[in-house]
């Protein structure tokens, strides 16, 4: 085992970016021309990066497997995006939000790259604004800011319910600019299979040209990958069906060391599940916590009739009712980090409280915040003695203006009004902290190689807070990587194209060609999805909200077997050189299949509870997690050596010198 470089500048923490940019390596102009870099991955992360090195003038190629960037699942996101501008003059702070995002990472972040997060997040707003992000604003224009959890201030910037669709349209937007200029040589349905390294060297991919089925070869002088997260590995998540790790995993199969894989949110606020014949949840945005509070009933039989259909939720006295995040932590109320409200939930429906025919919903109700808004316009527009209806009718305006396309949605997949009965939610999973390790600079253990946004583990430690994975994707591809691979990059003004005619692309396409054409071929039983369901149960049953020794030991030898069983009876109907989406999920579960043990080990090794890690050995008294610094207070970073039950084990140490290690509270 190495401890492993994190390349973090010497000096104070507010001096560090500042410093690295005045001494960085630079690239003339006229020899950006001369170096091309590939991007995969064309969400905000990936976008704003192509985007932006090609405005700097390299030659950029950027790859999605979509059939267009505009479909990224970037665009999901519907809350918010952080930034410490404090336009609400509430006390907000670039060491605020540094501080409130190292902590609601239960302190396994790294500090420095947290602070230039902070840093930077101004930028960010301003540049979405210069593109035509149509952020809401407030009554005297200004843009507004709502609140998130997990903070005491206002500090996300949003566009109603849409936020992550109009800065991927702005993103995309600037991508256009560069791919009508030909800086930017656009690879829609391509998929990255591999990545190909030269002397050490990360110099390019293999790609599959999705419609066609053809195996392409492509280099560069550096690769970017920013693929997002793993989320998937559970099947039900709240990410896109197509969302996947194969990038991210290929490339820690050619050396790039994988972190905190264990480290997966579970987000508290998605449509509970309805059946075994679903494919993917629904998230339902966390902005709804500022005004929807969080329930269950204080009485069980009043639990037991809901859940039989005999009783309905607004037949239930204020008083019969448990709103239990506001009772456990009055400080923060219903507006607590989502691995604290999702524990919370499960404990209730654990106890048997839940709320709809599984037991697995709790409510979240808008009652009140319909008769505040209610009430404060009838003062507004003059109306006295206004009755309940108007006030309702008044509320209910106010509330449709902010979230209105939340709770259409949720009455198309539910067929309840949510502004007369409390909506329903149920924790699943949605983001991964977790991911390819990278120094500060976004390089990861392979020469070239660049991890950013969601696909990498630097920023968010144990539990992401609300609105930062969109902060943190824009950051990295706006703002840190252009200037940290330009210091890489100098080095190969002299290097010349990088041919692929090499022993290196044909032995990496050769390996790619016989797994593919090994699926075509095998005579199986069972589709990809068959065992992407076994694969989903294990991870959520055992792998998943809360875990525990036996569980974990279990999972991985019931993870191994599945694997076995995939390896030895898929099958894969269609063609090899065609558009083939079983092909592709057979790749993709293959990946996730690994994934999913090394995840469970990385779970085992890790004898405490952080964030969205809890172990069930590891609580305080009143059933909060349970940290120990003195032994974990690293990344847990592995090496693939063939197996992921053989990976070998990396530490890197986090030092924790600008904010006090204490336990994480929000009573």
């Amino acid at each position: 085992m190495t401890t492993l470089n994190s390349k973090v500048p010497q000096g104070p923490i507010k001096d560090k970016w500042t410093v690295y940019k005045e001494n960085v390596d630079l690239v003339n102009p006229a020899n950006k021309r001369n170096i091309d870099i590939i991007v995969v991955g064309t969400g905000l992360a990936g976008g704003s990066a192509a985007a932006s090195l090609a405005e700097l003038g390299y030659n950029v190629k950027a790859f999605a497997y979509q059939d267009s960037p505009r479909r990224a699942h970037s665009i999901a996101a519907q809350g918010g995006i952080n930034a410490s501008k404090n336009y609400q003059n509430d006390g907000d702070s670039n060491y605020r939000l540094f501080y409130d995002t190292v902590k609601g990472g239960d302190y396994r972040s790294r500090e420095a790259n947290v602070f230039r997060l902070a840093e930077v997040s101004g930028a960010i707003i301003d540049q979405c604004v210069a593109q035509g992000v149509p952020f809401a604003r407030d009554y005297g224009g200004l843009l507004d800011n709502r609140s998130f959890g997990g903070v005491l201030v206002s500090r996300t910037f949003y566009a109603k319910g849409q936020t992550g669709q109009q800065l991927l349209l702005g993103c995309y937007s600037a991508m256009n600019r560069q791919i009508a200029r030909g800086k930017i040589e656009m690879f829609n349905r391509h998929e990255m299979l591999d990545v190909v390294k030269i002397d050490g060297k990360a110099r390019g991919i293999i790609a599959r040209d999705l419609i066609t089925g053809e195996i392409e070869r492509h280099s560069a002088h550096a690769v970017v990958i920013a693929t997002g997260g793993y989320g998937n590995v559970y099947f039900l998540s709240t990410n896109a069906m197509g969302s996947n790790a194969t990038a991210a995993w290929k490339i820690h199969k050619k050396g790039a060391f994988f972190a905190n894989p264990c480290m997966t949110q579970i987000h508290p606020t998605c449509i509970p599940r309805s059946g075994d014949y679903q494919s993917k949840l629904t998230l339902m945005s966390e902005s709804l916590r500022n005004d929807g509070r969080i329930w269950v009933p204080a009485k069980m039989e009043d639990a037991k009739a809901i859940q039989e259909g005999k009783l309905k939720p607004t037949e239930i006295a204020e008083e019969n009712r448990d709103y239990y995040l506001e009772r456990r932590y009055p400080a923060y109320g219903n507006l607590v980090p989502r691995d604290v409200a999702s524990r919370a939930a499960k404990e209730r429906c654990d106890a048997g409280f839940g709320v709809n025919a599984t037991g697995e919903a709790v409510y979240l109700d808008f009652a009140s915040a319909i008769n505040r808004y209610g009430s404060e316009q009838a003062k507004i527009k003059g109306i006295d003695n206004a009755s309940k209806e108007v006030i309702t009718e008044l509320g209910e305006a106010v509330i449709e203006a902010k979230y209105g396309n939340l709770f259409q949605m949720y009455e198309k997949i539910i067929a309840e009004n949510p502004y007369k009965t409390p909506m329903m939610i149920y924790p699943a999973t949605h983001y991964t902290m977790g991911g390819v390790w990278v120094d500060y600079n976004l390089m990861t253990t392979v020469d070239g190689l660049y991890c950013i946004g969601e696909a990498n583990f630097s920023d968010h430690g144990a539990n992401r807070l609300g609105a930062s994975a969109l902060m943190q994707g824009l950051a990295d591809g706006y703002f840190v990587l252009p200037y940290t691979i330009g210091a890489y990059l100098s080095h190969d003004i002299r290097t010349g194209k990088i041919p692929t005619d090499t022993k290196e692309f044909d032995e990496a396409e050769k390996e790619i060609k016989e797994k593919l054409e090994f699926f075509i071929n095998n005579k199986g039983t069972h589709s990809v999805d068959y065992f992407h369901k076994k694969l989903g149960l294990v991870m959520w049953n055992k792998v998943g909200m809360a875990r525990n020794e036996k569980h974990l030991k279990e999972a991985i030898k019931e993870i191994q077997d599945i694997r076995e069983d995939f390896w030895k009876n898929v099958k894969v109907p269609g063609d090899l050189n065609e558009m083939n989406v079983e092909l592709e999920k057979a790749g993709r579960v293959a990946d996730f299949l690994e994934l999913g043990e090394l995840f469970a080990k990385d779970a085992l090794n890790r004898n405490e509870s952080c964030g969205g890690h809890f172990r069930e050995e590891y609580v305080t008294e009143d059933g909060e997690a349970l940290r120990d610094d003195k032994n974990y207070a690293y990344v847990a970073a592995w090496e693939y050596t063939g197996k992921p039950s053989e990976a070998i084990l990396h530490k890197e140490e986090l030092e924790f010198k600008d904010i006090e290690l204490k336990t994480r509270s929000y009573k």
